[in-house]
């Protein structure tokens, strides 16, 4: 597992021996095509990065310009993960860890607590353990909680064999791509929604 480009494009990411589908890692095939969609949009952006695993998009963001990544995730396996990570790839890290499990109707609490006050995000990210409902869930948090920027967009990694809806809340599917057994969802607040691409 490497980082995909920026300014750390290569560096290899520690993951989780044996860990299987607690902390499953999104594949640099799909890392690499999802941040090539995003382009521009990651440049000084503050990204939440939900199920953080073992941070791999997150830190990617950061490679590729972000100001600020959030990581969340239950596991202190993660933490530890996200930790050794950022230490391989910056000396800095603009990042913080808030331990917690998903979804829950506490997040922006949560967020004002522990990072800053009225935290709102440009980009979420959101690779929730597949088949067990969360991302769903999860998307109802995220548009009950006062958590976006304007012009923000969240990212939805899942079973490709899942179904999510058009809208949810003030959110809407803008685009839906396939990658082997995975699929990739993109909703934002502002565009229409157009035509599905399978990849």
């Amino acid at each position: 597992m490497r980082i995909t480009g920026g300014t750390v494009r290569g560096r290899k990411l520690a993951a989780l021996k044996g860990a299987g589908e607690i902390i499953r890692p999104t594949s640099d095939r799909v890392r690499e095509a999802l941040f090539n969609i995003l382009g521009q949009k990651l440049v000084n952006s503050k990204i939440l990065d939900l199920y953080a695993g073992t941070g791999a998009l997150g830190i990617e963001a950061l490679s590729r310009g972000a100001e600020l990544v959030v990581f969340v995730d239950q596991s202190r396996e993660a933490a530890q993960l996200i930790q050794a990570n950022l230490q391989t790839c910056f000396p800095k890290p603009k990042a913080s860890f808030l331990h917690q499990r998903l979804p829950t109707p506490h997040i922006r609490r949560l967020l004002d607590k522990k990072v800053s006050p009225k935290i709102t995000f440009d980009v979420i990210f959101m690779d929730p353990p597949y088949r067990q409902g969360l991302a769903e869930h999860t998307l109802h948090m995220i548009a009950d909680a006062h958590l976006l920027a304007p012009k923000a967009v969240i990212i939805v990694e899942e079973h490709r064999s899942v179904e999510l809806p058009e809208h949810i809340g003030t959110l809407l599917q803008k685009d839906h791509r396939q990658y082997g057994e995975t699929a990739i969802w993109i909703y934002d607040t502002t565009a229409e929604k157009r035509g599905n691409n399978t990849t």
